[in-house]
């Protein structure tokens, strides 16, 4: 039995899928999309690597993205892990509803803190540049029923 599940974060792509966020999500055992993704066939391609859950953004009004969920809940290796675009709409309190992770898109901006012992990880955006922000997806490894995250930068030439 494997001992850890790797959890592949992607967020805000907006219609591009990069191939630096495909090879940075490759040997996911399970990709999380937080949102604004732009085009269905960004979760085709993303299921070709790992089973996907995605959420519904605020650029995502096509006939296609109305069956996303506007949040979703993820459970794996022992743990709840609650999915939403937009973190200011989290309507209830994580550690309350046994959630270990809360993860979130719609800033472009990649962050993880733990707060009353919740994970709030954002991916930052693997799509379109925004101002000068820094293109990212993230991972999440769950082992022995503990979670932790990481920020991985990706190397992008100019689209």
């Amino acid at each position: 039995m494997k001992s850890s599940i790797l959890i592949g974060v992607i967020s805000d792509t907006h219609g591009l899928l990069r191939p630096e966020a495909i090879a940075a999500l490759r040997g996911s055992d399970h990709i999380i999309h937080g949102g604004d993704v732009g085009s269905p066939d960004i979760l085709e391609k993303l299921s070709e690597i790992a089973p996907v859950t995605a959420v519904r953004g605020n650029v995502d009004k096509a006939a296609w993205a109305r069956k996303l969920p506007e949040a979703e809940v993820l459970e794996t290796g022992c743990i709840s892990i609650y999915v939403l675009h937009d973190l200011a709409q989290l309507d209830l309190k994580p550690e309350a509803s046994g959630f270990s992770v809360v993860i979130s898109g719609h800033s472009h901006v990649a962050k993880q803190e733990t707060r009353n012992g919740v994970l709030y990880f954002n991916p930052g955006s693997a799509g379109p540049r925004r101002f000068k922000l820094p293109i990212s997806a993230g991972r999440l490894t769950v082992e022995n029923g503990a979670v932790r995250g990481e920020i991985l930068q990706l190397s992008v030439g100019q689209p």
